[in-house]
This record gives C-alpha cells, sequence and structure tokens, in this order.
C-alpha cells in the first residue's frame, strides 16, 4: 500500500529558513567574546553563523512563492518536531569547528542537549573549552527553553501559519484565559518577561562573586531550566548568595509563565490560586525542610549548608535544571531516591521545565483517590477536579496514557543502556535524566559527571530521548505513526 504526505514541504523550509536567521544572529552575538580571546580556533563561530544565516536565506529565497500557503495541524506537529534537529544540526557546528568535541555525535548530542534545555554533556573538562563556545553553550539553551518558541510565533503569521499548534505543543497545558486578546501582544510579553529575569539574573549575579561573562551564562541556563555551568564544578564552586539567586530563578522557571504574565500585568494574585504552583511550592518547602534536617542531623552538616544544599537540590530536580551544589549521590540513599522521583515529576506545566509535569501528577493523585471511593461507593458520580476544574474521563485517560507510556520508555531506554554494559545506578539515571530533560543524574551522570565514556549507539539513544521529553511524547509519537502521513 502506498500513501501519500500531506506535509507542506515548502512552508516547512521556510519556516526552518526564518529558524536559521534567528539562530545564526544568536550566534553573531557571541563573536565579541571570540575575539576578545583570540583562540586558535577563533574562526568557529563567525564560520558557523556565516553557514547558518546563509543556509537560512537560501531557503527564504527559495520559497518565497509559499509564503501564504494555508497550513494544517500536522504540518505544525511536524515543523515542532524537525525544529529542535535542524537547529542541533547547525547549532553542533561551533563545537566541531573549535575541536570541543572530538565527532559529530558528540557534537549533535551537546548541542541537542542544549535547544532541549537537558543539560547532559559530554564534556568532561568543561574549563578547557572556549568561552565563546561555553556562552553559545548556554546561548543554546536560552533559545531552547522558551525564547524560540516565542519567536517561531512571532514570525509564523509571515508564513501564512497561526502558531497556535506550535504553541500548545511545545508548551503544554499554556492557559490563555484573561490573556490579551491579541495572541501576538500576548506572546511579545511573554518574550519581555523571559528577557527581563534573564537580565535581572544576570546583574545580580554580577553583583556577587560571578563576572559579567560567568553571570550572563548561567543566567541564560537557569531560566530556561537548562543546567549548563562554565564550571566543572558546577553552580557549587560560586558563593552562598550566588546559590541562593540561582535557586530563586530556578522557581521562576517552573512557575506557569502565562500565569506569571496575568500576575504582573493586572497585579493580581492568579499564581497563588492555581493549585498546581501551590502544589509546587508545598513540595518544595516540605521536601526541602525534610532534606536539610536529616542532612543536619545525621548527615553532621551546619545549618546554613544544609538546607541550602537540600533546597538548592530539591528546586533544581523539581525544575529538572540539573544544577548542583553538592555531590547528592553521597547523601543517604533514600535522600537522592527523593531528587530521583522528582525528577519524573517536573514543576509547572506552561514552564520551561520538563518531566511528566505536575498538572498530570494531580490528576494521576486525584484519580487515584477517587477509585478508593468508588469501591466503597461504586455508584457515586465523582468527577475528578484539578483547580477547581472537572477533567473530562476522556482527559483523564488521555494523562493516565501519558504517564504510562512515559514511564514505559524510561524502562525501555533504561534496559538498553544496561544491555550496552552500563550499570544499573548509571542506566536509570541517564535514562531518567534525559527524558526528563535534567541531564544531571545518578551514577556516573551524576554530579560532576559526563556522558562522554558512553557507547556511541547509547548516545543516540539518549538524544532521542531529549527530544521525546521535550516534545512532551505524544507529539513525536503521532509523527511517527503510519496514519500521520497518510493521504
Amino acid at each position: 500500500m502506498t500513501f501519500k504526505s500531506k506535509i507542506n514541504h515548502p512552508l516547512v523550509l521556510r519556516f526552518e529558513g526564518l529558524l536559521l536567521l534567528i539562530e545564526g544572529l544568536f550566534m553573531l552575538t557571541v563573536l565579541p567574546v571570540t575575539y576578545l580571546q583570540r583562540g586558535l580556533y577563533a574562526f568557529s563561530m563567525p564560520f558557523s553563523a556565516l553557514i547558518t544565516l546563509l543556509t537560512g536565506l537560501i531557503l527564504l529565497i527559495t520559497t518565497r512563492k509559499h509564503k501564504n500557503d494555508k497550513t494544517s495541524s500536522r504540518d505544525g506537529v511536524y515543523t515542532v518536531c524537525i525544529s529542535w534537529l535542524v537547529l542541533s544540526l547547525f547549532g553542533s557546528m561551533p563545537y566541531l569547528l573549535s575541536k570541543s568535541v572530538p565527532n559529530f555525535t558528540d557534537g549533535f548530542f551537546e548541542a541537542l542537549s542544549g535547544f532541549t534545555t537537558t543539560g547532559a554533556t559530554i564534556l568532561p573538562h568543561i574549563e578547557a573549552v572556549p568561552k565563546d563556545i561555553l556562552l553559545w553553550r548556554s546561548m543554546t539553551q536560552w533559545i531552547g527553553g522558551l525564547a524560540i518558541i516565542v519567536f517561531s510565533i512571532a514570525i509564523l503569521p509571515y508564513l501564512g501559519m497561526s502558531g497556535m499548534q506550535l504553541f500548545v505543543a511545545e508548551i503544554n497545558g499554556l492557559n490563555y484565559d484573561k490573556l490579551h486578546p491579541r495572541i501576538m501582544h500576548t506572546v511579545w510579553r511573554i518574550w519581555g518577561l523571559y528577557l527581563f529575569f534573564t537580565l535581572l539574573e544576570t546583574l545580580l549575579l554580577y553583583w556577587g562573586d560571578m563576572n559579567f561573562y560567568e553571570a550572563l551564562c548561567h543566567s541564560l541556563s537557569t531560566i530556561s531550566s537548562g543546567g549548563f555551568s562554565t564550571r566543572t564544578g558546577n553552580i557549587g564552586e560560586f558563593s552562598n548568595y550566588s546559590q541562593v539567586v540561582v535557586s530563586v530563578f530556578m522557581v521562576l522557571s517552573g512557575c506557569n509563565f502565562s500565569l506569571l504574565l496575568l500576575s504582573l500585568s493586572w497585579r493580581s494574585f492568579a499564581i497563588f490560586r492555581n493549585q498546581e504552583f501551590r502544589t509546587f511550592l508545598l513540595y518544595t518547602v516540605l521536601l526541602g525542610l525534610g532534606i536539610g534536617l536529616v542532612l543536619l542531623l545525621v548527615c553532621n552538616h551546619s545549618f546554613g549548608a544544609a538546607f541550602r544544599e537540600s533546597f538548592f537540590s530539591v528546586i533544581s530536580a523539581f525544575t529538572t535544571t540539573g544544577f548542583f551544589v553538592s555531590d547528592y549521590t553521597l547523601w543517604p540513599s533514600f535522600l537522592w531516591v527523593i531528587l530521583f522521583l522528582l525528577m519524573f515529576i517536573g514543576a509547572c506545566s506552561g514552564s520551561t521545565s520538563g518531566g511528566v509535569k505536575l498538572f498530570r501528577h494531580l490528576i494521576f493523585i486525584n484519580n487515584s483517590w477517587l477509585e478508593l471511593k468508588r469501591i466503597i461507593h461504586p455508584n457515586a458520580v465523582v468527577p475528578v477536579k484539578v483547580n477547581g476544574k472537572s477533567i473530562s474521563q476522556s482527559g483523564v485517560y488521555k494523562n493516565m496514557t501519558f504517564i504510562f507510556i512515559y514511564f514505559l520508555v524510561f524502562i525501555i531506554g533504561a534496559i538498553v543502556l544496561l544491555a550496552f554494559g552500563l550499570n544499573f545506578e548509571t542506566s536509570i539515571g541517564a535514562s531518567v535524566a534525559t527524558l526528563s530533560n535534567v541531564g544531571t543524574g545518578i551514577g556516573q551522570v551524576g554530579p560532576g559527571g559526563s556522558y562522554v565514556a558512553f557507547p556511541m549507539f547509547t548516545k543516540w539513544v539518549l538524544m532521542l530521548f531529549m527530544l521525546l521529553g521535550r516534545v512532551e511524547l505524544f507529539a513525536l509519537i503521532t509523527l511517527l505513526s503510519r496514519s500521520f502521513w497518510k493521504n
């Protein structure tokens, strides 16, 4: 049986051309650092920017006749998924040309890890990497976290695409209630909020013990829930003040940006009335205090160190950022198991974090509790509610299915890694760290570890997991289905 695709490929290529133009312009912003350091491979960034910009222009010129073409939802899903690969392909050039990585697989791994805000790295000695490459590395996370989606929606009207499918596919659960009726206006406001948080954190870190370069790199990685650092020792190499600042902005990155925008724009407390956000704060406070007490009383940490490390680690795992201030795998095993489980959950929907998301977690908990009630009262009709709103039965089934498939994929990934000779802790740690876009896990990929020694095939498997985690499974599964491509 033969079938014909309904994808409007010229329009998709035009969109990719615009994305590459944006990526090339971001590469140009790194050139001042390239000029100042004047290293042996200083040509790598300007040459990468030139190739990226030229490719983008060529795609735009050759597809100019399709500017006003109509689009479909399948065009949107296809474009979301393919965009990460295109951006990562061109984004890997600086790593390869600067000799920062030994081969294409490692370069593509590092770039895809950045754009998907995973933070998994194959660089064992980060300080040895040129500064302009490290700045580009953090910038890929900033683009991938939220700005690339905002930019996508901002330029989609010029392609004749509405952009709503891309936005919903990428940032699941974003609520448009009470937001400005003009989507473009709202998009730019979200972009402004994202940029404001980045600049504010940069200034606060600069006032501490970081120089401006380090402050900028870490701000780009924090607000995107990325986790790339300029130091092998990560945030643990900086002062307590810097660790507290990063913790605060990690919390902001785990919030629903639409609710943040509502709260700031209308001076309301919309975000505090949101059940998902309240649960996020409750879990963070309770687990931070609990782990801190164990570190204080059992591990003989000082009072300040115990709670600082505890809250930082909980927030980093919960928001799937992947930053660390200490090696939590040296703590009592039940403590890092808690962090391991938090990586699965993830923070709020509409944030830059990965994981299952708290919204689905709440549906799972509420539905499980109601099922127990139905056993006692089989005739009772009690709907599942989240944030005061009833969830349809089909909605409950979809979210439960998502959670089931998510854990199934995690298990398959761990089994594949075990089959290639990796130990148990490393296998489950790498599987959840890439699928949930955390980067830092347990075992060999724990704090300070890297993926450089992994067999090449497993790196490609983990790259697939990064992509699955970023597009939230269903979009990519839909793309891989036969019915998606049928005429």
